[in-house]
């Protein structure tokens, strides 16, 4: 099989290299707005796409083709992997996740088991070798979902507005805890690592709700963990990009983790990440409501992103968060290609 010819300025930009133009693609691009997809999920709901390494590697690949995009970004969920440790896990339609054997106890933790992805999600393999050997011109981002997050949904039985029954469990029962990161840990790098001998050429963790904590727990109860995610990960040789919502404040924390780009909300600019001492790659950061803004404004917007974005080389244009139904593809294929055009211009001149 013949070589495929790959894009490579998202990697580019997130090893911190100059590039031509600035990179972009967009969390959660497959899916959600695209009338084709909203067609195969009238008959089938998001496990059953997963399951299906065709079907996934179509609704994945659709954006690069619709919008121009640089990079791919695996279409499945951050729940994916759960079920092969033994948490029963079901997406419900206008909740997300819900956990029918939540975690209390440190014997529930002791019970999970580990992953075997050549076993339990082969799916996804398959998905990823399909995509990187016979589909894709641009890089395919792997991807997890950090402790944190997972073991909120764990906990909590569900989606949560405050993270109670979480940082409770954290707070009081600190061996369970620390017992369920490094379960957890193990999966993630395992997983991850599965996924890059597939074909993906980076990953990204999004740890979404861990910004419900201040400073010093996540050094104490996270950032350790983390740390050891990233470093095993590090020997794979492929950019590693970390994000969650708002966590503006742990910019500097993930910052000092051994990743290659910092995921940024719309919260934090790109000029004040920087004044913050920042040095790394930065993705981001346009807050997704602006995409229901009339262009003029989105292009204004965009511009003032893209002008603290190239200040200096490693950036990657994205969203804050994840594209939502409600946004035209129309406005995302027009925002690539200006994305492109502008920062392009700004390079020769």
């Amino acid at each position: 099989m013949s070589k495929r010819q790959i894009n490579e300025t998202f990697l580019k930009a997130c090893r911190g290299e100059k590039t031509d133009y600035v990179p972009v693609w967009y969390m959660r691009q497959a899916g959600r707005s695209q009338p084709e997809y909203r067609e195969i999920k009238q008959k089938y709901g998001l496990f059953e796409i997963t399951h299906q390494p065709e079907l996934c590697a179509y609704v994945t690949r659709l954006p690069v083709e619709q919008y121009n995009v640089d990079a791919a970004i695996l279409y499945k969920d951050i729940m994916t992997p759960l079920p092969a440790i033994g948490v029963d896990v079901e997406i419900k339609s206008g909740i997300g996740p819900v956990i029918d054997n939540p975690i209390r106890t440190v014997q529930d933790v002791e019970k999970l088991g580990e992953i075997t992805p050549e076993e339990d999600i082969p799916y996804v393999l398959d998905t990823i070798k399909l995509l990187t050997q016979e589909q894709l011109n641009v890089p395919l981002i792997g991807f997890a979902g950090a402790p944190f997050t997972l073991a909120s949904y764990m906990i909590e039985g569900g989606p949560s507005r405050n993270y109670h029954k979480t940082k409770s469990f954290m707070y009081t029962e600190p061996k369970a805890w620390f017992a369920l990161m490094d379960k957890l840990a193990d999966m993630t790098i395992v997983y991850l690592k599965a996924q890059i001998k597939a074909g993906a050429k980076a990953i990204q963790i999004f740890d979404s709700w861990v910004g419900t904590l201040n400073v010093e727990d996540y050094k104490f109860y996270i950032k350790p963990v983390m740390s050891r995610i990233f470093s095993s990960l590090r020997e794979e040789g492929v950019p590693m990009i970390m994000h969650g919502v708002g966590a503006s404040h742990l910019a500097n924390e993930w910052h000092d983790l051994p990743i290659d780009v910092v995921g940024l909300d719309w919260r934090l600019s790109i000029k004040e990440a920087r004044e913050r001492g920042i040095t790394k790659a930065v993705q981001g950061n346009m807050d997704p409501s602006y995409l229901l803004s009339s262009w003029e404004v989105i292009e204004q917007h965009a511009k003032s992103i893209i002008d603290q974005g190239t200040q200096q080389p490693g950036y990657v244009f994205n969203l804050g968060h994840g594209v939502f139904p409600e946004v035209n593809p129309d406005t995302l294929k027009r925002l690539t290609q200006f994305i492109h055009d502008y920062s392009k211009s700004k390079a020769t001149h």
